[in-house]
C-alpha cells in the first residue's frame, strides 16, 4: 500500500492506496509545530480504527507548503515505515513528474500546485487550467505541450470570511455551506454570504477568460478543472468549472512516486 500526504497551511490530507485504488482517506489540521513522533501517534490510531497494519504500507510520498512538517513527515516515514520498498519521496520542482516547469524560479512553485498540475495533465493532454481552492485559491497553467507555465494567487475563501469577522466590529463569521436564495441580501449574514458565493464565482470566471486567452490560440482546446475543499461549493455560481476532482491532488502525488519508482 502507498501512504500519500498532502500538507497545507490549513489542513494534511492523506490517503492510503492499494493497487492503484484509494481505499483510505483523513483530513486533520496542519500544525506546523507537530513532530514525527506525534504524527506516528496519529496515525496509530487512525490505522487501528480502520483495521490496517502500518507493515502493510510499502510506499510513501508527501507534498507539503510547510517546511517544518515536510521535515517530519519525512522522519516519521523513515522511522516508523519500516517496511517500505523504496525511500521515502517528497515532491519540489527537482522531482521528475514529466512536466517542464517554465517559471522564472522553479523553487517557488508549491508541491501542491506541481501535484495537480501532473494529475490534470496526465487526465486530459490537452492545456490546463486547475483551480484549488484551499488557504488560497490557485490557478495553475499548463501548456498543450506539457509545460508548467505559472498562474495566479488569490485569497481564499476562509482567509476572507476571517478578515471580515477579524476585522470589522458589526460582521459576523458565517458558514456559506448552504445555497444563496437571492443575490440581494436582505440581512447582513445574507449579505455577506452571496457576496462571498458569487463574488469568487464571478473571480474565476474572469480569471479563466483572462488566462485561457493569453494561453491558448486558434481555438486550441483547454480544459478547466477544479480542486480543494471548497470547490464544490462555488462551483454552481461559476460558468467555468467543468470538472471538479477532490482526489486530484493524491491521485498526482500516486503518480509521481510510481514515476520515480524502480
Amino acid at each position: 500500500m502507498l501512504l500519500t500526504v498532502d500538507v497545507g497551511n490549513s489542513h494534511t490530507v492523506s490517503g492510503l492506496f492499494e493497487n492503484r485504488k484509494l481505499i483510505h482517506q483523513w483530513r486533520l489540521k496542519s500544525d506546523p509545530n507537530r513532530t514525527a513522533d506525534e504524527l506516528a501517534i496519529r496515525y496509530h490510531s487512525l490505522f487501528q480504527m480502520d483495521g490496517i497494519n502500518k507493515d502493510e504500507v510499502t510506499g510513501f510520498i508527501v507534498a507539503s507548503v510547510v517546511p517544518t512538517l515536510e521535515t517530519s513527515w519525512l522522519n516519521f516515514a523513515l522511522k516508523y515505515l519500516t517496511r517500505c520498498n523504496s525511500p521515502p519521496q517528497v515532491v519540489s520542482h527537482k522531482t521528475d513528474t514529466g512536466l517542464v516547469i517554465r517559471t522564472k524560479n522553479p523553487s517557488e512553485v508549491g508541491a501542491d500546485r506541481i501535484v495537480n498540475a501532473i494529475a490534470a495533465w496526465e487526465r486530459y493532454k490537452t492545456a490546463l487550467l486547475v483551480i484549488d481552492f484551499g488557504t488560497a485559491v490557485t490557478f495553475d497553467c499548463v501548456s498543450g505541450q506539457g509545460e508548467y507555465l505559472g498562474g495566479t494567487i488569490h485569497p481564499g475563501i476562509a482567509i476572507s470570511l476571517d478578515a471580515l469577522a477579524g476585522r470589522t466590529a458589526k460582521l459576523p463569521r458565517i458558514d456559506i455551506d448552504s445555497p444563496v436564495q437571492s443575490v440581494i441580501g436582505n440581512t447582513t449574514v445574507s449579505a455577506i454570504h452571496s457576496g462571498i458565493l458569487h463574488g469568487f464565482g464571478g473571480m474565476i470566471d474572469r480569471m479563466v477568460t483572462l488566462l485561457s486567452k493569453e494561453m491558448v490560440k486558434d481555438n486550441e482546446e483547454i480544459n478547466i478543472i477544479g480542486t480543494g475543499g471548497m470547490a464544490a461549493i462555488i462551483a454552481p455560481y461559476s460558468n467555468s468549472l467543468e470538472t471538479i476532482d477532490p482526489l486530484l491532488t493524491l491521485n498526482g502525488m500516486l503518480l509521481i512516486h510510481e514515476r520515480n519508482t524502480p
